[in-house]
């Protein structure tokens, strides 16, 4: 069983909800990147989104884009970022690791490369946003080789045709998108929310996390109520492109302390 599947069986049967940041690697700088992860897990995190800097990120919003400008910036690479988990996993071997990013870098370093040394680091799956199922065979199967998981993403605009692609092709879990637009976006509407995934369920057994729009208290739980998983980018990246390092470190803990604590009063 993976990681991830581990991860989530084990939340499940203590009837908890998954806390699950994003952390762009390498921002600020690549030799914090380490430390804040073993800080979001300390403070309640159960797996870890992390970012692969690209210098076109179509779907993420403003702060997360500056985020990876900040962090190529900084000299950042993706083997950089595989470095980083290896690192991580050298005192943690329980929490899991999603990679998140574009496929051009991907490419260039090449499929069995990538998948080979991203096993190897302790990586446990990989969503490339601009990669759809149907164009992803070639790479799912040298992830399947290499035992990561392919994460996708499903958005209120996806067609049943796209939904039946991805939950044929997705394993770990299935990202929901809650609205329209880019990361960072804030017009959640949880009544909406709910019916996706309540149709999602009756087609996949698949854990659902589900991100966009999530920020504070209210809308985790919100969420928290609908989904296995709640996914949280642009709130915690924010505090690192407006504050000295140290203060972004404090309000990057405070607020996933709070959105720990908000879920666990759903159990």
């Amino acid at each position: 069983m993976s990681r991830i599947a581990q991860c989530f069986e084990g939340l499940a049967q203590r009837q908890r909800k998954a806390l699950i940041p994003y952390l762009m690697a390498g921002d600020p700088v690549p030799s914090a990147t380490v430390g804040l992860m073993h800080d979001l897990v300390s403070a309640g995190a159960d797996l870890i989104e992390l970012g692969l800097p690209f210098s076109d990120p179509m779907a993420d919003g403003p702060v997360i884009a500056l985020a990876a400008e900040r962090a190529l910036a900084a000299g950042t690479s993706t083997l950089d970022v595989l470095g980083m988990v290896a690192e991580f996993r050298q005192t943690n071997q329980t929490t899991p690791v999603v990679l998140m990013g574009y496929l051009n870098p991907v490419e260039i370093i090449g499929y069995e490369r990538f998948a080979r040394e991203a096993a190897a680091a302790g990586v446990d799956g990989l969503l490339l946003v601009d990669l759809p199922p149907d164009e992803a065979e070639a790479l799912d199967a040298v992830l399947a080789q290499h035992g990561l998981d392919p994460i996708f993403l499903l958005a209120p605009t996806s067609t049943p045709h796209r939904i039946e692609q991805v939950l044929r092709a997705a394993r770990g879990y299935v990202y929901y998108v809650s609205l329209k637009g880019v990361t960072g976006s804030a017009a959640l509407n949880t009544d909406e929310v709910a019916g996706r995934i309540a149709t999602l369920r009756t087609r996949t057994d698949l854990p659902i996390g589900v991100g966009f729009g999530i920020r504070d208290r209210a809308s985790a739980q919100a969420v928290g109520r609908l989904a296995d998983g709640v996914i949280v980018g642009t709130a915690l990246v924010k505090p690192f492109g407006e504050l000295p390092f140290a203060q972004a470190r404090t309000v990057l803990l405070e607020k996933i302390t709070e959105l720990r604590t908000a879920l666990d009063e759903l159990a």
